[in-house]
């Protein structure tokens, strides 16, 4: 084979038979996306409760370039950051040093300036009210606090250039003063929620967010190819972020980075991790906490975490307004989708067979996770490829997903 459709796996040293076909079904779905020239590369992990089922990575690291993809290849995580900041918000709701339900202006007394856009003027200007609620640590963690993202959202990319203000992915503290799009509460949509989280850690703990974060989740689980901070160890593992060009479909190489030594960790997306890196979240979380043989979470912390937070709401999709960022995003349309503790839940069995009440969430380079309480299963599955759900990268998510789910049933039959 050539270097770019190489697939090199690895599972444990003492495997069944099904293990083995598990571990040669996923390999040929990456090497299929890898020969048909869409994806540049891809690293997968599954796992159950007790052990890594398999770790897998085909094509390169960028394309044109010889470098292969390993399961220990460093990508930029993106929104897969939130989860990881979730459970360390959690943590301090077990400690009394952040609550769900109270005005979280308690720590974070700025987002008492933040207004919501009911419009716009005949000068271009915003029309702004106070919020009618106050916003609470629950909003944030569920997306209904009213914040919403340039991406998807007219008005915060309205927004932003009007005041000539930087994204939140920027690392930069002023990026996230936006108006709300709508009152707490009113509704689901996606948006910079979780970097307010970030400043709220901050606020209560005194540490910068990657800081606390080291210490408290990535460390203790044995991620340490896991930061804001691209380490000198993980530099030399990372892969180049690549550009779908929509009128042709190559890919282009982006000289992309997240800000480092930012003004403030973004919470929200700026994370570097690797597959096998992110598994070890998705394990800890399987068993309710537990990693290591310490206690991240406790277990009642992740039953609430993992189940419907937001009460009626539902999640919608996600109409782009910038297609070199993402497509037209939703999970399984048709499935119910509510939200739990920075989780996507589906509430009903999707059709690549994850189970009712797995959560989810991805990362804008097309970088995905399940975790599937029922099965007591889990997969990540990363890429490096912009816009959000291409329809090659998603296409071989799917694929990747539902090879799984296939692979368990017929071990089981």
């Amino acid at each position: 084979m050539t270097a770019t459709s190489s697939t090199h796996s690895t599972a444990q040293p003492f495997g069944s038979g099904a293990r083995l076909q598990l571990q040669s079904n996923i390999d040929a779905v990456l090497r299929k996306a890898i020969e048909s020239g869409r994806i540049p590369g891809a690293s997968a992990a599954v796992t159950n409760l007790e052990e890594t089922l398999y770790e897998g990575a085909c094509g390169v690291r960028a394309q044109g370039q010889e470098a292969l993809m390993t399961p220990d290849t460093v990508m930029w995580i993106a929104s897969m950051t939130k989860p990881l900041v979730g459970a360390a918000a959690m943590q301090l709701v077990e400690q009394g040093k952040l609550s769900l339900d109270d005005p979280i202006a308690h720590v974070l007394p700025d987002i008492n300036t933040i207004q919501v856009i009911t419009g716009w003027d005949n000068l271009g200007q915003p029309a702004l009210r106070p919020p009618k609620t106050p916003i609470t640590l629950r909003h944030l963690m569920t997306h209904t606090a009213g914040f919403t993202s340039d991406i998807w959202s007219e008005n915060s990319a309205r927004f932003l250039k009007l005041n000539n203000l930087p994204r939140a992915g920027s690392g930069r503290r002023d990026a996230l003063n936006i108006p709300l799009s709508f009152d707490p509460g009113e509704r689901w949509e996606y948006g910079i929620n979780i970097d307010w989280i970030g400043l709220a850690i901050s606020a209560v703990t005194g540490m910068r967010l990657g800081e606390y974060l080291q210490k408290n989740i990535t460390g203790p689980l044995g991620m340490h190819s896991t930061g804001f901070e691209i380490t000198p160890s993980m530099r030399a593992r990372l892969a180049k972020v690549h550009l779908r060009n929509h009128d042709d479909q190559s890919l282009s190489l982006l000289n992309f980075e997240v800000p480092q030594q930012a003004e403030v960790d973004p919470g929200g997306g700026g994370m570097y991790s690797t597959a096998s890196d992110y598994l070890r979240f998705t394990r800890m979380m399987l068993n309710h906490g537990s990693a290591n043989g310490q206690q991240i979470l406790k277990p009642e912390t992740v039953a609430l975490m993992s189940k419907n937070a937001m009460g009626p709401l539902r999640v919608n999709m996600l109409r782009t307004i910038n297609t070199n960022m993402s497509l037209d995003a939703e999970f399984f349309p048709g499935v119910e989708k509510t939200w739990g503790l920075t989780f996507m839940i589906n509430e009903a069995t999707a059709p690549t067979g994850r189970s009712t009440g797995s959560l989810a969430w991805a990362g804008l380079p097309n970088a995905y996770f399940w975790i599937d309480p029922v099965r007591k299963i889990a997969g990540v599955l990363m890429m490096q490829i912009l816009p959000f759900v291409d329809t090659s990268a998603i296409k071989l998510f799917t694929d990747f997903e539902t090879t799984v789910y296939q692979s368990l049933q017929a071990n089981q039959a």
